[in-house]
């Protein structure tokens, strides 16, 4: 039986992004991680320093979320918290060796899961694909709010026509 929307674009498109994060979480599990950590520890690569408010932007999370996001990350000794000298109200989170460790088997792991993703897709069909993705994620940022609309005007398919590999940074 055919789901009621099935020719759907938006339910597609839903459909494509559970199923990839869903590879995502099955590799994530194998390190240690949950869905969302991930992105944590690739926002800390190369010894970036954030505040917690700016790692809570980034991530496009209320600052509470990142917060715990954080703390499971420090219990695991995959980041270490700080607080900034002369202020310690502001508090820093960095990636300890172990997290650098884990954070580049991440980049392995998006590879793969970017390989299944695009299998049968020549460069010219992945890079047109990533622009009408671009594009509706636009059209639905331009209808809602602005957090919506951060990281889409950043269009690699400007450079040189090459695979594009998922990251957060």
């Amino acid at each position: 039986m055919k789901h009621p929307v099935a020719k759907s674009v938006g339910w597609a498109l839903v459909h494509a992004a559970r199923l990839h994060r869903t590879r995502v979480g099955e590799r994530l599990n194998r390190l240690g991680l949950f869905p969302g950590q991930e992105q944590v520890l690739q926002a800390l690569v190369g010894g970036r320093t954030l505040t917690m408010g700016e790692l809570a932007s980034l991530l496009r999370v209320k600052p509470p979320t990142a917060s715990k996001t954080v703390a499971r990350l420090a219990a695991q000794g995959l980041v270490e918290r700080a607080t900034e000298p002369g202020d310690a109200r502001v508090v820093v989170v960095r990636l300890t060796e172990e997290g650098a460790r884990r954070a580049s088997s991440i980049d392995n792991l998006w590879n793969e899961v970017e390989n299944e993703l695009l299998r049968g897709l020549d460069n010219k069909d992945r890079k047109r694909l990533r622009k009408l993705l671009r594009k509706v994620a636009r059209n639905l940022a331009a209808s809602g709010t602005a957090d919506g609309a951060m990281g889409l005007d950043d269009d690699p398919d400007d450079m040189e026509d090459t695979p594009a590999v998922a990251s957060v940074g």
